[in-house]
């Protein structure tokens, strides 16, 4: 058997772990890199294969690796011409084997030599124009004096060089066209490089070196290039249809890049593709672009014609949910129905109509009889797609992948403590440009939240809202009427240009920053100092009737994750949060705070379960109203790696919590303070579990407490030294990664 394969390097500029896919035979995968738990479960199998169990077991573990000579030889020559192709052109690698017990360890040691660089470049071509075109992207080239001789990056300059001139009409140059000769300075260890633009010899092609026009642009909505029946031309667009137009001819415009008299830019290709692409009407896009042939063009330079078919996608969608719920111990369902219309007003417009309603049954709550949980719900939606406001130029939504929505939703909860009705509304955008998909906003112009009680039980309002305290102020202030009237930007950059998956794999590498900013009652509170509203026994400005909130509410999130190898990756986690009541609140609505525990928090404490600050209830339970913040801090740190067929294992280490900002007496030790803040900080560790379903991920994480806050001295602060499972232990379950 190959029991281990280990990597090792002589030199501190090349990294065996970026040189580990080079390797033809690999010893059998551990966990976290120590026991080959997927060579025991195969072993596990009964030798009779037609067995269900015996296949079962062989199909989730591994099949041991018998140790084969003649991959070991190849892996030799592939690390050296790998480390060839990076410059390193003496590269060598010497292999040491150790036999012991019928099992076999190869190392494999690299010596790579001194690096070759390159000293300075020369640009040739067959063509004296085309010279010239070299010349000038030289200012911008990758390759630089002192640069490696490394392939990657001649690869990533010959790319660079095709596809700025294919942007400027050069439609019939590709890669082939250019290559490279280095002569070799090997006192210096340096190289002349030179980089030649000329005819491949299969290249006959005498428009290689020709700008080439777009002569027309045809749309083919749900036809072949040759049955359609009508035809209706709109800004340079030649559209074709059967019957009657699917979308609107402006629609078209907006999302097609390509137009008629302009320079052919496989920029403008792709973003035909993806503009299209975007649109919830469109089930398939096609784009064909084809040379006219000089006998059928009139013009003294080259043309081409773009092809662009349509296939429109069903209009009208369906659905139902149904799902069961378990709110501590209370059993309940929940029915939903969708209708949605992918093209409402021939503009590719997305109506969606949604009905929701739900029962709970509630055993057991004290002071209640007989009551149970009722709700129900009417949403409506519309999503238009391109920017609707005015005065916006029509080249801007070309360039931008652009979404606006608008919003109303009407939600009715019936508790046995009170009754609760919600009016939501919302005017929003999200953009991204099509030069720069890794970077994508959100504009809520418009979010308005109208929250009504119209009835609150007496129990509920004697044992909670009533009072002087603290406790009583701020529940009174989450159960009376309320009224948010936000405006909020974000955006998420990605590195991989992608928004954020939950299915992401493990291994994956890149990182991600999302900011979010929005304020509320801003606008209206200016207003009420115009004498437009009053205010309340408790000072606070009412606008028909409702006291409105006024605060503002900052988030930073950040995540990145690390590749070690093909199986093994580290993951880290930031985020802060600070939310700020001010000048018609006192506290910051309910739904604004900030909780601290759970499945995507620090992962020792429950849900809620932790903070703010070093505060703790009396009796152990949570107080789902104090137990939250306006200022929130979480680090995380995960290892994660594939264990066998569709699971992945972790083991991960977050620190956190909450705090106010403000002091209350109800909620001692709860105020951040830049000289407790080192002691008020919760860690937690732990090992998870997940299971990839290619489509979700299904995650249990199984945490420790390892510093405790709430306790501000002795054993039980220090849990990690002092385990109990009992005390310390949490166990949760999620659906997607935490980050």
């Amino acid at each position: 058997m190959l029991s281990r394969v280990t990597l090792q390097s002589d030199t501190r500029e090349v990294v065996p772990d970026e040189y580990r896919g080079y390797i033809r035979q690999e010893a059998n995968s551990r966990w976290f890199n120590l026991v080959k738990v997927p060579l025991g479960i195969y072993s596990l199998s009964h030798a009779d294969t037609t067995r269900r169990g015996g296949r079962l077991w062989r199909r989730i573990g591994q099949a041991p690796v018998v140790y084969d000579s003649a991959a070991t030889t190849q892996s030799v020559t592939s690390l050296q011409a790998a480390m060839r192709t990076h410059g390193y052109l003496k590269a060598k690698v010497d292999v040491q084997e150790k036999h012991h017990n019928r099992r076999t360890s190869v190392r494999y040691e690299m010596h790579p030599g001194e690096l070759w660089t390159i000293d300075s470049v020369v640009y040739e071509s067959d063509d004296s124009t085309m010279l010239a075109r070299l010349h000038e992207l030289s200012t911008t080239s990758l390759i630089q004096p002192g640069s490696p001789l490394d392939v990657a990056l001649l690869s990533a300059e010959r790319d660079r060089i095709i596809t700025t001139l294919q942007n400027k009409g050069y439609y019939a140059l590709n890669k082939d066209y250019i290559s490279f000769i280095a002569d070799t300075l090997s006192d210096r260890h340096a190289t002349l490089l030179h980089l030649i633009l000329s005819h491949p010899d299969a290249a006959h092609s005498a428009t290689a070196y020709q700008q080439h026009t777009l002569r027309y642009v045809d749309i083919y909505e749900g036809a072949s290039l040759t049955d359609s029946a009508q035809t209706t031309s709109y800004r340079n667009l030649n559209i074709h249809y059967a019957k009657r137009l699917w979308l609107h001819r402006h629609v078209y415009d907006n999302h097609t890049a390509l137009r008629s008299g302009q320079l052919y830019a496989e920029r403008d290709v792709q973003a035909t593709y993806v503009g299209l692409g975007a649109l919830q009407a469109v089930g398939y896009t096609m784009v064909r672009v084809r040379p006219v042939p000089i006998t059928e063009t009139d013009s003294l330079h080259p043309e081409l014609d773009a092809q662009i078919v349509i296939q429109p996608a069903d209009r009208y969608t369906v659905s139902a949910e149904a799902d069961g719920t378990n709110t501590n111990g209370d059993f309940g369902a929940a029915l939903s129905f969708t209708f949605t219309n992918r093209n409402a007003f021939r503009g590719a417009e997305m109506l969606n109509l949604k009905l929701r309603g739900a029962y709970e049954a509630i055993k057991g709550l004290e002071g209640y009889k007989d009551q149970n949980y009722i709700e129900y719900s009417a949403e409506i939606s519309l999503r238009l797609p391109t920017f609707k406001f005015p005065f916006m130029p029509r080249k801007l939504n070309r360039e931008l992948h652009a979404i606006s929505e608008l919003g109303l939703m009407y939600n009715s909860q019936d508790r046995p403590e009170f009754h609760r009705r919600i009016l939501t509304a919302r005017w929003a955008y999200n953009w991204q440009h099509h030069s720069n998909p890794h970077l994508q906003h959100t504009l809520d112009v418009l979010h308005i939240n109208y929250v009504f009680l119209p009835w609150i039980s007496e129990t509920f309002r004697t044992e909670y809202l009533e009072g002087t305290n603290a406790r009583s102020s701020i529940l009174r202030n989450t159960y009376e009427n309320l009224l948010i009237m936000r405006i909020g930007y974000g955006f998420v950059y990605n590195s991989r240009g992608l928004l954020p998956s939950s299915t992401s794999a493990p291994t994956s590498r890149g990182w991600q920053l999302r900011f979010n900013v929005e304020t509320a009652g801003n606008l209206l509170y200016a207003v009420s100092h115009l004498g437009v509203f009053n205010k309340d026994g408790s000072g606070q400005y009412e606008a028909l009737g409702i006291p409105f909130s006024q605060y503002a509410k900052f988030d930073l999130d950040y995540a990145s994750s690390l590749a070690i190898d093909d199986n093994n990756s580290i993951a880290l986690h930031a985020l802060f949060g600070l939310a700020i009541p001010y000048g018609n609140s006192f506290v910051v609505p309910y739904e604004k705070r900030y909780y601290a525990g759970g499945a995507n928090s620090v992962r020792g404490w429950s849900v809620r379960e932790l903070g703010p600050g070093g505060y703790h209830t009396a009796d152990g339970k949570v107080n789902f109203v104090n137990q939250t913040g306006n200022l929130q801090l979480l680090l995380s740190a995960e290892y994660r790696t594939k264990l066998f067929w569709k699971f992945n294992g972790a083991a991960f280490i977050d620190a956190g919590n909450i705090w106010n900002t403000r002091r209350y007496a109800d909620i001692p030790d709860s105020q951040f303070k830049f000289n407790k803040v080192w002691k008020q900080i919760a860690v937690a560790y732990g090992i998870g579990l997940r299971f990839n379903m290619d489509y979700f991920i299904l995650r249990f994480d199984a945490g420790m407490k390892a510093i405790n806050p709430a306790v501000p001295s002795g054993k039980e602060h220090y849990p990690i030294v002092h385990p109990k499972f009992s005390r310390d232990f949490a166990l949760h379950f999620a659906v997607g990664l935490p980050f």
